[in-house]
């Protein structure tokens, strides 16, 4: 099955006029050469003092000219290519194309009561098959679809979570850094001969950290592309306005590009702006804040102007369970990006914040990822579409066109029909038991674990994943991060019935 995502056939909406990107671009060079980013890596320093960067090593301070962030954006691509397992299933990011990903939680939940637990493997990998299955389901990105499941140590939770989406799925992959699993990650990739991409996240307000320069070097030395973001909440770790929000995210993640086209010019990068401001009553982030739609939009505005792919945030919602607020939150999101230029969207799966996910939310974000992205794909106007000669042909009332060729023809062109909504006649709903949207949500996920089954790995390919993972464990082990209880119980979280060396 060759995956399709969505182009996007007229012209991006853009919200600030001319003066007001230049002045944003004025502010973000001010802000990167004036105030400048601290780089909590020697490597990264020296490089950037060496293309004329000024570096004050004590407070690890980098300040970039404009010239040269100007020089780092006009080389990297405006679009390129994202390899799957599935060469089918590659992707074209940038210019006007548009895809959905799989959004991560920390949790999975309980669909009769909505509370959170922690996901068993088996969930984990069938949740995986799920996202294999849908059809607007395009990329798959860190821990996806979570954090981590059952017996699994913090310190191996992305490699097996990376395991688990190479093992049941054949589309795009991104995969996380964090105490160095991004070596692993490479490996498994190299040993495997497919490509996955790489993260590098800044810490707002302006740092990188060690962790994240080295996730940059790591995967431009290994010729991975890269997703630069930054995370930063609006009134606590950036300014509460929107224009000043997108100044700070901008000079975070231009920060990481110019790392990545020193490291390696021509390096493909995707810039993501994952903003939000903060919620005044709890402190915590606004998920569902339409002010995140404008700072989305504004960014992308920006960056279509850089010439640069776009990841837009996670299509998180503040809502606990798949309900009417869940569907305004999540609609606003992902249509605001869409019209505004993004080229890939995180959205199927997530439940609140990052910190719930169910496979069943995912297939209902499927239906709104084809209808957002069919509006995206506009209207075909020439003389078929017209119809003149067929409206003259049926005429007035008692005339119709159900009967029509063409009718046939073009209706399933033109519509887009969801897989899991209620579009029955109040009698017909009446007379099926009244479901509801959630509930051909579940039937469609037992379906799906039933009949889809991902292409496997080979068995060489198989046994090279499991010793990349097993020297993980040692390497973790070795450094105190895996206890021998942990270990004890990781083992015994190996013999789930889809692991496959029981």
């Amino acid at each position: 099955m060759a995956l399709k995502g969505f182009t996007r056939n007229f012209k991006p909406l853009e919200i600030l006029t001319e003066e007001q990107v230049e002045a944003i671009h004025r502010g973000t060079l001010e802000v990167l050469w004036v105030t400048g980013v601290r780089v909590e890596h020697e490597r990264a320093l020296k490089l950037f003092e060496k293309n004329g960067c000024k570096v004050d090593y004590d407070e690890m301070r980098v300040r970039i000219p404009p010239a040269l962030v100007e020089e780092c954006i006009r080389k990297a691509p405006s679009s390129f290519h994202a390899e799957a397992r599935d060469g089918k299933k590659s992707l074209m990011l940038g210019d006007n194309n548009f895809y959905f990903g799989g959004a991560p939680g920390l949790q999975s939940v309980d669909l009769d009561t909505w509370e959170p637990r922690v996901a068993t493997r088996k969930e984990n990998y069938d949740s995986v098959t799920v996202l294999d299955a849908l059809p607007n389901v395009h990329f798959l990105c860190p821990y996806t679809p979570y954090f981590g499941f059952e017996g699994v140590p913090p310190c191996m939770a992305m490699l097996e979570s990376q395991a688990a989406r190479i093992r049941n799925s054949t589309k795009c992959i991104c995969v996380g850094f964090s105490n160095d699993s991004e070596v692993f990650a490479i490996k498994m990739a190299q040993a495997l001969g497919i490509e996955i991409m790489g993260t590098c996240a800044t810490a707002p307000p302006l740092a990188m950290y060690r962790d994240a320069a080295e996730s940059a070097f790591r995967f431009a030395e290994a010729g991975f592309p890269l997703r630069i973001l930054s995370g930063q909440v609006m009134g606590g770790t950036a300014p509460a306005t929107i224009a000043g929000g997108v100044i700070t995210n901008n000079a975070e993640v231009i920060t990481g590009l110019v790392l990545a086209q020193l490291i390696r010019p021509g390096m493909r990068v995707l810039v993501k702006d994952f903003s939000h401001p903060m919620n005044m009553n709890t402190g915590a982030p606004g998920f569902g804040s339409i002010v995140a739609c404008l700072h989305n939009a504004a960014s992308n505005q920006i960056f279509r102007k850089y010439g640069v792919p776009i990841d837009n945030a996670t299509c998180y919602p503040n809502s606990k369970m798949p309900d009417y607020q869940c569907g305004y939150e999540k609609t606003l999101r992902v249509l605001v990006a869409g019209l505004s230029g993004a080229n890939l969207l995180l959205l199927h799966g997530s439940v609140h914040g990052e910190l719930t996910y169910h496979s069943v939310q995912a297939i209902l974000d499927d239906d709104l990822a084809g209808m957002v992205g069919r509006f995206m794909e506009g209207i075909e106007v020439n003389n078929e579409t017209l119809a003149v000669d067929l409206i003259e042909e049926v005429g007035p009332i008692p005339g119709y066109f159900l009967n029509k060729e063409h009718t046939r023809k073009w209706w399933k062109l033109e519509q887009f029909v969801p897989k899991v909504a209620d579009s029955l006649t109040y009698p017909e709903w009446m007379n099926t038991g009244k479901k509801s949207c959630l509930d051909y949500a579940k039937e469609r996920m037992e379906e799906i674990l039933t009949t889809h089954k991902p292409i496997p790995l080979t068995p060489s390919q198989e046994e090279d994943l499991e010793r990349i993972l097993e020297e993980a464990r040692r390497y973790y082990k070795e450094r105190g991060l895996i206890s021998e209880e942990e270990m004890a119980t990781y083992r015994e979280s190996m013999k789930s019935p889809n692991y496959p060396y029981e």
